[in-house]
């Protein structure tokens, strides 16, 4: 059944106002997936066949599509950035609001799209605070049909090297692709996603086993000459061996 649904954020970043509006607007690789930047200008083409409904930079922008394109449990998409100057323009506060219509299996399309917009919108702090501008190298991965398991997410940490339980904020040594050992922190763990910082990359590690999905993950690489196919095949070894 066709019901509508809203979540809204809001929080203070560390980052002006005009960064904040360009992480939303054309850095979106940074901290979500590479996007086509909104044609500046109110009823101009905005990502995946939206139209710009508002655009008030850097303060509002609002972008809706109907019918979303390759979603077919969702017939509305909109959503709406608000960001307001803090501490004489040092700061930015943000309101973040995602609503729409989702048309089938409501809670669970809720529940993961609930859960996911404070793991991206964390990311986008830790983007704009630690890596923002570097230009970026992204991909994107999903694992095998066993990682569709119940305790997927907990065997994708595991096999990181790391502790189930390990609390974010940790200084860790991580087990990545062919074993190879690098430092990070562990930036952001709860039971459905863990995110780790290095010197030169945010790896989000997405326990979508929760909701019926394969575990992801995605790695937004700002070492210098890095290379999205590389890491893409890299990681894909990974996911490949863990659940094997």
């Amino acid at each position: 059944m066709s019901k509508e649904f809203e979540i809204a954020r809001e929080f203070e970043v560390d980052a002006t106002r005009e960064q904040v509006w360009d992480a939303f607007t054309t850095g979106t690789g940074g901290w979500l997936w590479p996007m086509d930047a909104p044609e500046p200008r109110e009823g101009g083409t905005g990502p995946f066949g939206s139209t710009v409904v508002t655009w008030d930079p850097p303060h509002r922008y609002t972008n809706r599509v109907a019918n979303v394109e390759g979603i077919a449990e969702q017939t509305l998409n909109q959503l709406d950035y608000t960001i307001e100057p803090r501490e004489g323009g040092r700061h930015a506060w943000v309101r973040y609001v995602h609503s729409g219509i989702f048309v089938e299996d409501w809670d669970n399309q809720y529940d993961g799209a609930d859960k996911h917009t404070d793991f991206y919108l964390h990311t986008m702090r830790e983007y704009l605070t630690h890596f923002a501008p570097r230009p970026v190298a992204f991909t994107t991965l999903d694992g095998p049909e066993a990682s569709k398991a119940a305790d997927a997410l907990s065997t994708a940490v595991r096999g990181l090297g790391l502790a189930e339980d390990v609390p974010a904020g940790t200084t860790v040594e991580v087990r990545g692709p062919d074993k190879g050992l690098f430092p990070a922190v562990v930036d952001y763990h709860n039971p459905y996603f863990l995110g780790l910082r290095s010197d030169d990359a945010l790896i989000r590690v997405f326990g979508r086993n929760h909701w019926g999905a394969p575990v992801g993950i995605s790695v937004h690489d700002f070492a210098p000459g890095a290379d999205a196919k590389a890491d893409a095949a890299a990681w894909q070894r990974w996911l490949d061996e863990v659940f094997a």
